[in-house]
């Protein structure tokens, strides 16, 4: 029963996002084929935005290995889904381009790749979050770190509207929710988690919610998912290793087919 209502939910979400592509309203009884045609993978940081920096390694750099691992592995192993990176190098991008990238490319999933960082260095795990503001308090020191790159940016006051990412009182313009894409956003986050702890036994700090900028502004089911922590000397090892590198890689992978083949089974 409960599997059937996750199932209705999701699919009511999907056929909501058609809608609001092509303003098209069904008037038959058979809802319109859907299918997973275009993923954006989004490194995070790049260039002279670090990210967070760890005792050996750079959030960016991390990032971007996976990012292209994970890439490689849909454009070889899920035919016909197109990928499109937001960057395969080195290279600085600003925050609204991320998202303008996926929306520009009508992408049926964005997913941003990040390494996350704490100061108290014996934290670990993975987390992976959607668009909303529950325990919002919790999360915003995570919050304000990945977008504060905002600050490094060419004339960030008038390219967004004044919005200051270490102001509470600034994400009150965040549109919480991000209705029409939460059910599969939420669905493909709760795949990664439990295929980091299932299958690449990593442990899982959980689904969350958070507003991040590049996941209000991205117009179809979106994640940002922070693989581990720099801060934790041993996580980092990991984290640069080639086979962490590799089971990090093989479990975004796996969700990604796995929410293709929920979506499409409908």
């Amino acid at each position: 029963m409960e599997r059937t209502k996750v199932k209705n939910i999701l699919l009511i979400s999907l056929l909501t996002t058609s809608l609001l592509f092509t303003g098209f309203v069904p008037t038959g009884s058979r809802a319109p084929e859907f299918r997973l045609k275009r993923v954006v993978i989004d490194a995070g940081h790049g260039g002279k935005d670090p990210g967070t920096v760890g005792y050996i390694s750079k959030e960016k750099d991390v990032a971007l290995k996976v990012a292209l691992q994970v890439g490689k592995y849909v454009e070889e192993m899920l035919p016909g889904v197109e990928v499109i990176y937001t960057r395969k190098t080195d290279v600085f991008l600003e925050l609204k381009e991320r998202s303008n990238i996926a929306n520009r490319n009508k992408a049926d999933l964005f997913i941003s790749i990040h390494c996350n960082a704490a100061t108290n260095r014996t934290v670990f795990g993975t987390e992976t979050f959607v668009m909303g503001n529950k325990n919002m308090e919790a999360n915003f020191d995570i919050v304000k770190r990945e977008n504060a790159v905002i600050l490094l940016e060419d004339d960030y006051k008038e390219n967004y509207e004044g919005f200051d990412p270490s102001s509470p009182e600034s994400y009150m313009m965040f549109n919480l929710m991000q209705k029409a894409y939460f059910a599969g956003s939420i669905s493909l986050a709760s795949k990664l988690e439990d295929d980091f702890t299932n299958r690449v036994n990593r442990h899982s700090r959980g689904v969350k919610q958070a507003p991040f900028y590049v996941l209000w502004t991205t117009s179809m089911p979106s994640v940002l998912v922070e693989i581990g922590f720099l801060s934790n000397a041993g996580e980092e090892k990991y984290l640069n290793s080639s086979d962490g590198q590799t089971y990090l890689s093989s479990a975004i992978f796996r969700s990604i087919k796995a929410y293709k083949e929920e979506i499409e089974s409908m």
